[in-house]
């Protein structure tokens, strides 16, 4: 399995910008799948989840209104659109996937696999 992460980019506080990840090499029948991210010199952050039918999503408070997330199945995609962006935003965002396993949505250790990353910079 591999997830394929683009999109982000510079952006200026107030302004938006949106990455997508495309899973390949399984099938995620049933599958989340999330965001994190991780700024330079801090620790890895839960931002985004969404749940296989697309009907269940949950975000971290300090995105909650300026965030969204969807995924596309047919493509194997999840996008996370970024509004309203802030300095403190800037970071390199994962997309990870998981089957379902009952485990808190932010528990990055019940991911069980990650994309490269990619970086997110918002200037103030």
């Amino acid at each position: 399995v591999q997830l394929q992460a683009s999109g982000g980019g510079l952006a200026q506080a107030g302004g938006s910008l949106s990455v997508s990840c495309v899973a390949s090499g399984g099938t995620f029948s049933g599958w989340h799948m999330g965001w994190f991210r991780q700024a330079p010199g801090k620790e890895r952050e839960f931002v985004a989840a969404i749940t296989w039918s697309g009907g269940v999503t949950n975000f971290a408070d300090s995105v909650k209104g300026r965030f969204t997330i969807t995924r596309d199945n047919a493509k194997n995609m999840v996008s996370l659109q970024m509004h309203n962006l802030k300095a403190e935003d800037t970071a390199v965002y994962y997309c990870a996937f998981r089957p379902w396993n009952g485990r808190r949505w932010s528990d990055g250790s019940s991911y069980d696999y990650w994309g490269q990353g990619t970086l997110v910079t918002v200037s103030s």
